[in-house]
């Protein structure tokens, strides 16, 4: 027998840390390589981590809410073969003498007693370590930790309860009478606009609480709006090729390619055309710094079934045909229903494109996905009576049209850039080549 150590894995370079969801095995439950585990949440996704062997359960070193960092050790499992535990020989390295480093060590045991307040687990509590050290940082004493309500399992207190906790005791300070006369500066100003009113509830009212992903969304939205200076552009744009084209090519795609071909791919190919004409729409702000994106990479905004949003990202879309952009359009909205997507895939956008036409919406003012500074909504596509003009007059046609939605940073893009972008999708699509191959 040999025992294997269940590491969280790295999933990505921003990402340091993961918080326990779920386990989905109990100890004593045989498990096969490349089947689920546990499940784990981060501050971009929430995913699955799977064994690497064929074994059993024999220990589970964290719990549900724990907060663990990248390359610890999650479980050990306990295998027929022989499986080494350590990924590498460690490298003899000198070592101060142990006198010294236990003097250091104790030193600095008495500078954070003397500092910070000691958190510890009480009767019927258990605080994960993140939970710890952010009551430490805020200066929030045991006693007030142990009044704080839990939403976790078995009333666990989690980093969003800390937050929520965090900003109320904020709002409170804010609201209180002053007895020493201070200086107000921007930042108190601010706080004490966004102090919360109350909410009334009766016993008519249900009361339903936010699920993790959504805190997280509501959170990235308030964040946006109070970054940059939201400004809108909108363009009506004849999509009338394009919907003959798509009804002409699309069965013999079908069944060549095995999967369905949508407007959306045709949609990203053009955005990401209009992107290579105007790059100072492939930025981000840094302070006073304007970062010039060298890739071209589109997040594409997804529905899940519970109703959140999530937006995975086409890598270098520029350099996809359309074929190409067709398999990876398909293939991140399919594993992003099924909660299949990993950290990478979701970072790293330079702008995104919602399509607001799926819902009905015949346009939409979306907000800009930080830290970029443009985002385009696709309206429904409509049949509708339109002025047509030929050589030898104009008359009134059926066709298919659609609004573009150009939401963009007013900080950074100007009114010309901001519309003359959008402007040039619509000529992409309007120029569509009802005989192309595809």
């Amino acid at each position: 027998m040999a025992k294997f150590e269940l590491k969280l894995p790295k999933m990505g370079e921003s990402v340091a840390e993961a918080t326990i969801t779920s386990w989905l095995k109990e100890v004593g439950d045989t498990i096969e390589a490349d089947e689920a585990v546990l499940e784990i949440a981060t501050d971009k996704v929430d995913s699955e981590v799977p064994s690497e062997v064929d074994g059993t359960l024999v220990e589970i070193l964290f719990q549900q809410d724990d907060v663990v960092q990248v390359g610890e050790t999650l479980a050990i499992i306990e295998t027929d073969g022989d499986v080494s535990t350590a990924s590498s020989e460690e490298v003899s390295e000198p070592k101060p003498a142990p006198e010294v480093v236990d003097a250091v060590a104790e030193r600095v045991t008495e500078a954070k007693a003397q500092t910070t307040p000691q958190i510890s687990n009480t009767e019927g509590r258990f605080y994960s370590p993140l939970v710890k050290n952010m009551a430490k940082e805020e200066g929030i004493s045991q006693s007030e930790l142990d009044t704080i309500p839990g939403t976790g399992k078995e009333g666990r207190v989690t980093k969003d309860d800390m937050r929520a906790y965090i900003d109320s005791r904020g709002s409170q300070s804010t609201a209180a009478p002053a007895t020493v006369v201070e200086a107000k500066t921007p930042e108190t100003k601010q706080a004490a606009k966004t102090a919360k009113a109350p909410v009334s509830v009766n016993g008519d009212d249900e009361i339903i609480e936010m699920t993790r992903m959504g805190k997280l969304i509501a959170h990235h939205m308030v964040e946006s709006t109070q970054t940059s200076a939201h400004v809108q552009s909108f363009v009506e744009c004849d999509v009338t090729n394009i919907w003959n084209w798509r009804n002409k090519v699309k069965n013999a795609y079908a069944k060549r390619e095995g999967e369905k071909l949508t407007f959306t791919p045709i949609f990203m190919e053009a955005v990401a055309k209009a992107l290579k004409d105007f790059p100072m729409m492939n930025i981000s702000v840094d302070g006073d710094r304007i970062i010039k994106k060298k890739n071209i990479n589109l997040g594409m905004a997804a529905a899940l079934p519970d109703g959140n949003l999530i937006v995975p990202v086409i890598k270098k879309a520029d350099q996809l045909n359309l074929v190409g952009m067709s398999k990876a359009v398909n293939d991140l909205a399919s594993r992003a229903r099924n909660n299949q997507l990993k950290p990478d895939e979701i970072q790293g956008g330079t702008y995104t494109v919602t399509n607001v036409g799926t819902f009905g919406s015949v346009m939409g003012t979306p907000i800009i996905n930080q830290p970029q500074v443009g985002i385009l909504a696709l309206g429904a596509i409509r049949k509708v009576p339109a002025v047509i003009e030929t050589p030898e007059g104009d008359f009134i046609g059926i066709r298919y049209k659609m609004f573009l939605s150009h939401s963009y940073d007013h900080r950074v893009v100007n009114g010309a850039l901001g519309g003359q972008f959008v402007k040039a999708v619509a000529d992409y699509l309007e120029g569509w080549d009802s005989n192309r191959e595809i």
